[in-house]
């Protein structure tokens, strides 16, 4: 019988059915690859150069730069972090020429949510008094801010990120200019023979780091808010059984919902509806795939239209493989380069909606543009509709499995469930009832464990013992698919937090979004700091991702890092070929930012150093 490849009973099952059918999937893959190498595992090799590649051996403890092990692993690091920091960037260009267009009436969007656009017009010095002008010149200033120079402190840090830390961040020198500037510096001095200094590549990442949560992350999530709504508390449904083969059905896929939120107000009209009835569907339906469909279940409530999400990244080849979709519409981030050949044999359209995709076998490149988004979601419906016809007398394979969540705690929503006022919060955490708060920000790998499984489990440690977890990133999926946002799942909390999450009517893990919302979760620290008088680092806070995979995730733990948080991550990152990197990150780093990072695979001991940490905290503050 073919092995467990998932936390979820849907994917195992479609998991089988690709393995009858002899089709390619990321699990085999991975079993394919065999024993990794054990110097890339350390962050000890280096091709950058023709003199490469490199390794760091006890006979050869230089490359032949000579650049030493140390600097060697901390350069790798700054690598992946730079790739980070590019992609949330990108993301939030998109979002400022959104709101230019949108602004100018080019759009289908507009103004949800006026609070959040003042939000950042009073941050960009924008005195505009005409909603659609400050629209416009609000888009500019986030596009202008991001090349703020080097030199120049960061506005969105000056305006954003609590005293105490702004302080800490100058005195180290650490306190970054524009995102873009940041990403030039770090880019340039992660070239061959110009920095090998472990620190000053520590440094680096740091810097990245912050200036990615409030220099990228804020405005582009709080632009998004103000063009299609802030989240706000709802049920909706997930899992692979959200996909029905009797309609016809478009999966937005990756993380720049744009087109998602266009394509949904273009499905609603009567027009779109009765064209695909025409084609012997019962209708057309919208389906969020990986991050763009949680942005989009964040904000959409549940409709004829659209009907929840699918899962995470790891889903996308089992979601095709049911024989259900019509169109997987992919944006900027997770569609994986195998989809071509299973959207050949399942019956799928691939369509890639930003100029970045580059998946071989894509049917048709429809690049999203603000101005002419219309027309392209039309375009992507009848490719929809017309593949529908060629799918339905096909055979699929359905999956019955969903679960009903709760979803969209922004902010905003979380103080909202606690009255207006983060007072019952704080109560709660200084009686005892909530002990601490872990952000759980993760993406999901196949790395140490099947997918999701050690999510779940470490959720699931950390509630048992009174933490109260907010979830974000592919792990947000993990925990939705496994009913841990689910009114339920307050069962499983210990007798405090699910006193606290009955008396609100929450679940013990609060649905905070995607890893973009890693800004928005630093707003939140910053607002508990504040009203508790103290800095982030003195918090009974966590970090933790169970499954981290790609480079997003490795800025995101840097950020919070800067912070001041305890940041758990698995599997171990490429750092462990240097002790004194190992050091810096797990030792030396918890005197100078307070920030620390925590590795291991074992749930219940990782729930348990959190709870260590956060009792720890509790005690220092006297509570």
């Amino acid at each position: 019988m073919p092995k467990k490849v998932s936390q979820h009973a849907s994917v195992n099952e479609q998991y089988r059915v690709m393995v009858q059918d002899e089709a390619t999937n990321v699990a085999d893959r991975f079993e394919a690859q065999g024993k990794r190498c054990p110097f890339c595992e350390q962050g000890l090799r280096c091709s950058l150069c023709s003199q490469g590649p490199c390794r760091i051996t006890p006979k050869a403890p230089r490359g032949v730069c000579g650049i030493d092990a140390a600097g060697m692993v901390m350069r790798n690091l700054m690598h992946l972090n730079q790739m980070g920091l590019a992609a949330y960037s990108h993301h939030a260009k998109e979002v400022a020429k959104t709101l230019i267009a949108t602004g100018e009436g080019k759009t289908p969007f507009g103004i949800a949510d006026e609070s959040k656009l003042d939000m950042l017009a009073e941050v960009l010095g924008v005195e505009e008094e005409d909603v659609n002008r400050r629209a416009v010149a609000v888009g500019q200033g986030i596009l202008d801010s991001m090349a703020q120079p080097f030199e120049e402190e960061s506005i969105w840090v000056q305006a954003l990120a609590p005293e105490s830390r702004q302080e800490l961040w100058r005195e180290l020198g650490i306190y970054p200019g524009g995102a873009l500037y940041e990403l030039q510096d770090a880019t340039t001095r992660g070239m061959t023979n110009i920095d090998g200094d472990y620190v000053s590549l520590a440094k680096a990442s740091l810097r990245m780091g912050i200036a990615t949560f409030y220099g990228v992350q804020v405005p582009l999530e709080m632009g998004q808010d103000a063009l299609f709504g802030t989240p706000e508390p709802h049920t909706s449904h997930v899992d692979l059984g959200v996909l029905d083969p009797e309609y016809v059905n478009i999966l937005p896929n990756g993380h720049e919902p744009f087109v998602g939120f266009a394509l949904v107000k273009a499905a609603e009209s009567e027009e779109v509806q009765q064209a695909a009835k025409d084609a012997g569907a019962k209708g057309l339906r919208i389906v969020g795939s990986i991050e763009t469909g949680q942005e989009m279940m964040q904000r959409l409530e549940e409709s004829d239209v659209f009907v929840g999400l699918t899962g995470n990244w790891l889903c996308e080849e089992y979601a095709i493989a049911t024989g259900a979709v019509d169109v997987f519409a992919m944006d900027m981030n997770c569609a994986v380069p195998s989809l071509g050949e299973i959207a050949d044999r399942y019956g799928t359209k691939l369509v890639a909606v930003s100029e970045l995709i580059g998946v071989p076998g894509t049917h048709e490149r429809i690049e999203y543009d603000p101005e002419r988004v219309e027309e392209q979601v039309q375009q992507i419906i009848d490719i929809a509709i017309e593949n529908f016809k060629e799918r339905r007398d096909k055979e699929s394979h359905p999956v019955e499995h969903t679960r009903e969540i709760l979803t969209g705690f922004s902010n905003e929503a979380v103080i909202g469930a606690l009255g207006g006022t983060l007072d019952p919060l704080l109560e709660a955490i200084k009686a005892g009832h909530i002990k601490g708060i872990v952000a759980m920000v993760s993406c999901t790998t196949l790395t140490n464990g099947p997918q999701d499984s050690l999510t779940v489990r470490v959720v699931e440690e950390l509630i048992k013992r009174d933490i109260l977890v907010l979830s974000a990133g592919c792990g947000n999926a993990a925990t939705q698919v496994a009913g841990l946002n689910s009114l339920e799942a307050q069962k499983l909390a210990g007798d405090g937090l699910r006193t606290v999450c009955e008396s609100l009517g929450v679940p013990p893990v609060l649905s905070f979004g995607t890893c973009t919302d890693c800004g928005r979760l630093a707003l939140l620290v910053g607002a508990v700091a504040s009203a508790l008088g103290v800095d982030p680092s003195q918090l009974p806070v966590a970090v933790t991702a169970p499954e981290y995979m790609e480079q997003k995730a490795t800025i995101d733990a840097l950020g919070a890092l800067a912070l001041g948080l305890y940041t758990h991550v698995s599997p171990t990152p490429p750092i462990t070929g240097s002790p004194e990197a190992v050091k810096l990150l797990t030792e030396d780093l918890e005197e100078i930012t307070g920030g620390k990072v925590a590795i291991g695979e074992d749930p219940v001991q990782v729930a348990e150093d959190i709870a260590t940490h956060i009792e720890k905290k509790r005690n220092e503050l006297g509570i």
